[in-house]
């Protein structure tokens, strides 16, 4: 498999697509908390895999530590590009205002508010500290892989991954904390249920007079 990748086998490839896909998908939407983002970060790791697919060692026992190192390098691009054109977009004059979509990604969330405290807690992370996070925890690699995915020593895997867990357990909490403390008790704003229950007891006296 890994000879046909290289030389080019667009069957091999295929499968390679097929087996890994949604492993790149889920990899980057955790990584950024965007789905519609997530596919165009898939397209790209698998474009940029077939230019690279002579780095491909025979060495290598798993596909899915090269893919996600090419999925990391794609990642980083796409977040300069955004801070680039977010920069760009400050020096302009302000616009309309344009409609927040976050509710619709929470809704699809069986916990919105862990998942909404873990990915705030995981952008106050150091990204080295969030990509290998993100490779072992979430994705599975091992040590060896992840390092493999990052192009680091198994070393810096190691202590970067203790720092990460280190910072989360207090970060994540702290986000849950404040997520907890803007949530809005049901009804409509300002108003209780149990403000609602004794008026309509009022109004129920007052028609019985």
């Amino acid at each position: 498999m890994r000879a046909r990748i290289r030389a080019g086998d667009p069957d091999a490839f295929g499968a390679l697509f097929d087996d890994y896909a949604q492993t790149v998908f889920r990899y980057a939407v955790r990584s950024t908390g965007d789905w519609s983002g997530g596919e165009d970060v898939v397209s790209l790791t698998f474009l940029e895999a077939w230019r690279l697919r002579g780095t491909l060692r025979e060495s290598d026992e798993e596909l899915k530590p090269w893919l996600l190192g090419i999925a990391t390098n794609v990642l980083r691009n796409t977040r300069r590009a955004a801070r680039r054109h977010e920069a760009a977009l400050a020096r302009m004059p302000a616009g309309a205002p344009v409609p927040d979509f976050a509710d619709e990604l929470v809704s699809r969330i069986h916990d919105a508010e862990q998942l909404a405290a873990a990915q705030a807690a995981l952008r106050r992370l150091k990204p080295k500290e969030r990509e290998v996070f993100l490779l072992c925890v979430w994705d599975g690699l091992d040590y060896r892989g992840a390092a493999r995915a990052l192009g680091v020593p198994v070393g810096t895997v190691r202590s970067r991954l203790s720092r990460a867990r280190k910072r989360l357990r207090g970060l994540t909490e702290d986000e849950r904390e404040k997520i907890s403390g803007n949530m809005e008790l049901p009804g409509s704003a300002g108003q209780y249920p149990s403000d609602r229950a004794t008026a309509v007891r009022s109004n129920e006296r007052e028609g019985n007079r």
